[in-house]
């Protein structure tokens, strides 16, 4: 262990270090000093997470005495801080940061007391920092200030911590005010502790102080049988939750109503019961209609839920509900996106243990009152009724799109999965069952057709863009045969050299007399109907052999990059295929990267990461495409053997307008260089996205800024006479 302040920082000191620092001056008793802390502490300070120091009061910080640790900390050397070889200690501390810094350790040693401080420094990475520094004044025998000595921690992980808990505090609050279900805290005797609007609403009262004054008394009060409370709580002390607990109750000006509670107990440290918390939801609608419907429910044979057969009679009572109450009924259709592809791949079996868990989720997402249908294969449909406001219904399927998409393990496989949903209103998009799900199927193709992962409510324009799909997908399986597909390049630029150090192969469509088609009316298609992993082999060996003649011709690698769909990424010999593409112009593997999707997870994650590993061994470079948009997960992340992370044009778009893009973009570089991985930003269009990625540690960067997506003759040109930044 080295120790920054040894003999011959001493000797330097006695020698001659007045003529370099004239304003720093060190008095025998601190020599003598240091040289017995050193001694002292050497074992020690390697051992502490965080840095240790002794520096002058000057105003520099001027550092005489720094750990170890510094690197960690700050990313300096130690040696680069003492007498501020490289950079003094008050440059490290953040701009806005440092008078209150100077003036908080100025007012402890005038009053002798120790000092305590947490501030922001700059890292040596250009990233922001939060530290602690605890700290106390060295006195000679006089009494006068000889110097400072201390320690600084980084807290910046706590800082975080900090923060997400106070947006998640806000969270709950929001869910709390805003809920639809009743939610309240009651004490162990039968008092309200605390309860949301909603659950005024549902009582008839005007507001919750409304509320409060109105019922002192659960059990006598609300109740109309009084026992149930009993039954509520000795169910309580028994299982240590309610769940689904039926019971009619008073509302404020004696009408009952129906209502279902789902409830836990909370305890104190010691176990100690301290009140109960729950929601509540008026079911009084649903609990009139179900001797009504009960004769007819059928159910699907596999999920348990109710199916086609059910759904028509179903869906008439709920119009019949909503025309009666004036209230709005959304029809969602629901379609596991990908299903067809893990059912064919991993099996039956698989898929239908898949079907079973996702039916589930969506059960759990919805409210009681809510109807989850599943018409066949990898389709749902739900019915939510009492809708005020279309709000209401995005929050519903945000929860659904949220739920869905959790991972999913089954026999020690990884699967995940999202959907795409589209929705219908009645009564402004139909007013009779088969229209309502006409509508909802049309909204759900569109859902997919922008991404998938996604809700879409039905227009009428849906109908329109079911039928140029439909045709799409003809002229798409002529283009196949005629050969009237073309490769675009887009530059990728160094930001250390602003130069050209590669590109991405980007499809076009071109059909013979007609416009060329961009790739997002196509490539939707292409993946649905499973021609994309024709068109994907194509592109593949297209992108080689341009990568093959762009070397023979300028004598030097121009790395092309090739997106890799799900799909064809899933096929059993995709990795023979890549090693066939290479050898068919004799390209050698790392003049080809291949770009895979965050998405392409759902197949298998364990089988993913297998595969990526069998590329690299090829020797191919791999990145991560579209990177913090999908199901990424820290666990298998640092397990993948990638060169790059491609940032999403998601956050780069408009940053200038949405500074809140600013701490995902550092999160990310910070992660891809934690991990030894390029970091290139996709989408950067405006010479501030080029500044501030450039400043935040961005490697690489592909945009309109820089260059357009060319065509082969273009790209080479501009090889040949580049651009710089």
């Amino acid at each position: 262990m080295n120790s920054y302040c040894d003999d011959s920082i001493l000797r330097e000191v006695d020698g001659g270090l007045g003529k370099v620092f004239p304003s720093l001056p060190l008095t025998p008793v601190l020599e003598q000093l240091l040289q017995d802390r050193t001694r002292m502490l050497d074992s020690l300070l390697s051992n502490l997470d965080g840095l240790a120091y002794c520096c002058l009061c000057d105003e520099n910080w001027s550092m005489i005495f720094v750990s170890e640790g510094c690197k960690e900390v700050t990313g300096y050397d130690a040696d680069d801080l003492i007498f501020n070889r490289r950079i003094s200690y008050n440059r490290l501390t953040h701009p806005d940061d440092r008078a209150r810094v100077r003036a908080s350790i100025d007012a402890s040693i005038a009053h002798g007391d120790r000092f305590d401080v947490e501030y922001r420094i700059l890292h040596a990475d250009g990233s922001v920092r939060w530290v602690w520094e605890r700290g106390a004044t060295l006195r000679n025998e006089q009494g006068g200030v000889e110097a400072l000595e201390g320690f600084i921690q980084d807290i910046t992980r706590l800082k975080l911590s900090e923060q997400a808990a106070r947006e998640a505090e806000e969270r709950y609050r929001s869910i709390f005010e805003n809920a639809l279900e009743g939610i309240y805290q009651t004490s162990p005797e039968g008092t309200y502790l605390n309860f949301n609007p909603a659950l005024a609403r549902i009582y008839g009262y005007d507001s919750p102080d409304d509320l409060r004054l109105g019922i002192s008394d659960i059990q006598n009060q609300l109740y109309v049988d009084h026992n149930k409370r009993n039954e509520f709580v000795a169910i309580m002390r028994a299982q240590g939750r309610v769940q689904n607990f039926e019971a009619q109750v008073y509302r404020k000006y004696g009408d009952i109503i129906w209502i279902s509670e789902n409830a836990r107990q909370v305890l104190d440290a010691d176990g100690k019961l301290l009140f109960f918390e729950g929601t509540v939801e008026d079911i009084t609608e649903r609990k009139s209609f179900e001797q009504q419907i009960e004769y007819q429910a059928t159910h699907d044979g596999l999920t348990g839920l109710p199916n086609r057969s059910l759904l028509s009679d179903r869906l008439e009572q709920c119009i019949s509900l909503a025309e009666r109450s004036g209230t709005q009924l959304a029809v969602a259709f629901i379609d596991l996106d990908q299903f067809k592809l893990i059912n064919d791949s991993m099996g039956h079996d698989m898929g239908d243990r898949l079907l079973v868990e996702m039916a589930k989720r969506l059960s759990d997402s919805v409210r009681e009152s809510d109807t989850v249908v599943r018409l066949g294969g990898d389709e749902f449909v739900i019915l939510l009724t009492n809708i005020h406001k279309v709000e209401d219904i995005s929050h519903s399927m945000q929860r659904i799109l949220a739920a869905v998409s959790e991972n999913c393990t089954i026999d020690h496989r990884d699967f995940v999965v999202s959907c795409s949903i589209g929705i219908s209103m009645y009564p402004q998009d139909g007013r009779d069952p088969n229209t309502l799900l006409k509508h909802a199927d049309s909204a759900m193709y569109e859902a997919k057709r922008a991404g998938r992962n996604n809700l879409q409510f039905y227009t009428p324009a849906l109908n329109d863009i079911l039928i140029e799909r439909l045709s799409v997908e003809y002229r798409l399986r002529q283009a196949i045969e005629r050969k009237e597909f073309v490769l675009h390049y887009q530059p990728k630029m160094d930001f250390l050299t602003g130069k050209v150090n590669g590109a991405e192969a980007l499809i076009r469509w071109q059909p013979e007399g007609g416009e060329m088609i961009p790739p997002f009316k196509f490539i939707p298609v292409a993946e649905e109907t499973g021609m994309i992993e024709e068109i994907g082999a194509w592109v593949m060996r297209e992108a080689c052999a341009k990568a093959h003649e762009l070397r023979e011709r300028l004598g030097r690698d121009i790395p092309i990059a090739v997106n890799v769909s799900p799909r064809q990424f899933g096929q059993p010999h995709f990795v023979e295929s890549v090693r066939s593409a290479l050898a068919s112009v004799d390209l050698p593997p790392h003049c080809l990267e291949l770009e895979i999707t965050e998405s392409t997870l759902v197949l298998d994650a364990r089988k993913f990461v297998d595969t990526l590993h069998e590329l690299k061994a090829l020797g191919v470079c791999l990145a991560i495409d579209d990177f913090g948009t999908g199901y990424s997960s820290m666990a298998y992340l640092k397990d993948f053997p990638v060169d790059r992370l491609k940032i999403d044009r998601s956050f780069v778009d408009n940053l200038e307008q949405e500074p809140a893009k600013k701490p995902i973009l550092n999160a990310i570089v910070a992660l891809g260089r934690s991990l030894g991985l390029k970091v290139i930003a996709e989408g950067v269009e405006t010479r501030y996205e080029h500044d501030h990625l450039r400043s935040m540690g961005c490697d690489e960067l592909q945009g309109y800024f820089f260059s357009r997506p060319l065509t082969s003759e273009a790209f080479e040109r501009l090889l040949i006479e580049p651009a710089i930044v």
